[in-house]
């Protein structure tokens, strides 16, 4: 059995938000004196839930306790020290400014906190994180339009992307055009949620109607040859997150799942958590996984290392950098 943890690991699909573990979420409720129900957790540091929907409502209960800069910067902090346990070099993280509001606090403040945690990790343990700002389907186009505004008008070194987000079956993609233009004309890399409750045709019109790079997710182009061979032709990574697609019942189980179908037919893939906890998974659990259901060798797991940073939304000067710690 391949020994996973000394492979060098990068994530590029991860909720911050969904990210926090129940025992920070009990710190920061004590913290900010909100009682969450005990009945989220499960005793083994994640959440209970039935169905998707339970899903959304046990996320909102457990991203409540999100009160000011302060917890933020620990929910950050907390995760980059997690991956840093599991040998990863790299990771972006997903901020929804609009879950910020909804708790009250305001981009800026929530930002500074997600930046400090980024710049203390950093310091401490010599992880590379960067930010992309969320675009959430289901609270509306105008809004959407506003988080890209507010990111071209407010250019940081740490935030470098965007990614559409939510609810995939009700707010197709090209209504977020605009949106995206806005974005990839300030500079900032383009990536979106597709192919997963819906099937080709939402990667289709993804990759039609934005200027995105990458898909999060994107199982379901699997469903399509043509779309299989366009993704190829055009250098669009997708970023697959096994573990999520099973909780989620995307597909029944991992045997089920097409991730060495995709690998092997030439589609450029990553590896990711997206919401850990609620999915009982991690990013090394998804690498053990890779190994354990999909009989993937160690060069093929480095291969996929490769593709997440050279299709990272950073600097050439850190890709270097890092693409050099995987020899």
């Amino acid at each position: 059995m391949i020994n996973t943890h000394n492979i060098p690991k990068a994530e590029l699909h991860l909720h911050l938000e969904g990210s926090m573990k129940p025992s920070l979420v009990r710190q920061l409720a004590k913290r900010n004196g909100i009682v969450v129900p005990e009945t989220l957790f499960a005793p083994d540091e994640t959440y209970i839930w039935k169905d998707f929907l339970d899903f959304l409502s046990t996320y909102d209960k457990v991203t409540a306790v999100l009160k000011n800069k302060h917890d933020y910067r620990d929910m950050t902090y907390a995760y980059l020290a997690e991956c840093v346990r599991a040998n990863t070099v790299y990771a972006e993280l997903l901020y929804s400014s609009d879950h910020a509001l909804l708790c009250g606090i305001s981009i800026e403040e929530s930002l500074e906190g997600v930046i400090q945690g980024i710049e203390d990790a950093k310091c401490d343990f010599g992880i590379e994180a960067r930010i992309l700002l969320a675009f959430v389907r289901h609270f509306g186009v105008d809004k959407c339009i506003e988080v890209a505004k507010w990111a071209a008008a407010n250019p940081h070194p740490l935030i470098t992307g965007v990614n559409l987000a939510g609810d995939e079956i009700h707010f197709p993609a090209e209504q977020f055009s605009k949106a995206f233009r806005i974005a990839a004309d300030a500079g900032l890399g383009c990536t979106t949620h597709a192919g997963e409750m819906l099937g080709p045709e939402s990667v289709w019109q993804a990759i039609n109607t934005a200027p995105i790079t990458r898909v999060g997710h994107g199982v379901r182009s699997i469903e399509d040859p043509k779309l299989i061979q366009t993704l190829i032709e055009r250098n669009i990574t997708l970023e697959v997150c096994p573990g999520s697609n099973v909780a989620l019942q995307v597909y029944p189980d991992f045997v089920h799942h097409p991730l060495r179908q995709l690998k092997d037919l030439g589609v450029k893939l990553t590896l990711s958590s997206d919401d850990p906890p609620f999915f009982a998974t991690t990013l090394a659990i998804e690498y053990e996984n890779a190994v354990r259901y999909f009989n993937f060798s160690q060069e093929e797991l480095l291969e996929m290392t490769r593709h997440s940073l050279n299709a990272a939304f950073i600097d050439e000067e850190t890709r270097r950098a890092l693409l050099e710690r995987l020899k």
